[in-house]
């Protein structure tokens, strides 16, 4: 069986991860900042925030989304116990190493920043997500697996004659709906650490396995009325924008939060779909980089926000000192100490060094 490789959902994976890492160094320069654990810069730039209201309704949902497509990918050459070891090693690993050794670190310099006793205090932070995304393999594979075993019967191919007209995809907002007004939650972009987030995720991760599952129609689908989509998301952001709560409510954010997603699928689809070297590299880093880059950002606050500095350079400083630091540990140090490989998500390479050695000899 020939392998697929779906570069524009690897595209799609690193442009959601780096939109990440702007969108928590924004989080910074808003002076509610340290209610949510971030160090904050005493000059805000509260305008940075418009842009940022776009981007907090659709891009944790995103990841959920192709996460729950790689696992579909991963399971065309594993059966459920591989699938659970491999996963395991993949994200359980480096969820637990992180709540050990990696996000304490950020905390440390939190507390330097803000003369404050300093304390070993492990938690989930950022990592939230690979905890959330263990879960949803744990309790999904059983039916994932299912349907994989069933890939010619009557319900996939209900599945992609719905997929197939445009409006089609758009009929997974009434579950995102209903979750809604089942949990009520406070914010609809309050993700990290709620009932709200695993819900969602849980329905994203698995609509994102289901879209695959379905076939080209899903693709063919996403790709003709990709900017449809994006003109309807659009239109509801700016409805959510000029804040009108009584037309834009949570429960058009889900239709909103679909439509942008969906957009950003069809776009993907029909122009990143094709290999580069630069997607080989980026596809790799970004794991460890979202590992470690609270850490690291919350060093270059440290560094750069002091400066007697515009805020607008300092927030161009800490983001330059973010991406360009994080690449740097990942090429320099995660990517080339074997033993460090697996714990921050990258593949284990014990056979290869072990192979090297023998020809050596």
């Amino acid at each position: 069986m020939t392998k697929e490789r779906r570069y524009d959902i690897d595209w799609l994976r690193v442009i959601a991860i780096g939109l990440l890492l702007i969108y928590h160094i924004a989080i910074i320069f808003q002076p509610w900042a340290m209610f949510i654990g971030f160090i904050r810069c005493d000059d805000a730039l509260v305008g940075l925030w418009k842009p940022m209201t776009m981007l907090n309704v659709w891009r944790i949902p995103l990841l959920f989304f192709v996460s729950g497509m790689g696992l579909y990918f991963a399971m065309k050459k594993r059966n459920w116990k591989h699938l659970l070891i491999e996963r395991s090693k993949r994200i359980l690993l480096p969820f637990v190493f992180g709540i050990l050794a990696i996000t304490p670190l950020h905390f440390f310099v939190f507390q330097n920043y803000y003369n404050m006793p300093l304390s070993y205090f492990p938690h989930m932070g950022h990592l939230w997500f690979l905890g959330n995304i263990f879960v949803y393999v744990v309790l999904l594979s059983p039916v994932f697996f299912y349907l994989k075993n069933n890939e010619n019967g009557k319900f996939k191919k209900a599945i992609s004659k719905v997929m197939s007209y445009a409006f089609g995809p758009l009929i997974i907002s009434g579950f995102f709906m209903l979750e809604i007004g089942l949990v009520k939650p406070q914010l609809f972009e309050l993700y990290a650490q709620t009932w709200h987030g695993f819900f969602i995720g849980f329905l994203a991760f698995f609509f994102g396995f289901l879209f695959v599952y379905s076939g080209k129609a899903f693709w063919q689908t996403v790709s003709k009325w990709k900017w449809l989509y994006i003109g309807l998301a659009t239109v509801l952001f700016a409805v959510r924008f000029t804040g009108y709560e009584s037309i834009s409510n949570m429960y058009i954010t889900t239709l909103e939060s679909n439509a942008w997603i969906l957009g950003l699928f069809g776009i993907g689809y029909s122009y990143l779909n094709k290999p580069s070297a630069i997607l080989s590299y980026l596809s790799a880093a970004v794991y460890p980089v979202y590992i470690i880059h609270m850490f690291v950002l919350y060093v270059g606050a440290l560094l750069i926000l002091p400066l007697d500095l515009h805020p607008r350079l300092k927030f161009i400083g800490i983001t330059a000192f973010t991406f360009i630091v994080c690449f740097l540990i990942y090429e320099f140090i995660l990517k080339r100490i074997v033993i460090l490989r697996p714990l921050f998500g990258l593949k284990w390479k014990f056979k290869s060094v072990t192979k090297k050695k023998l020809k050596r000899i």
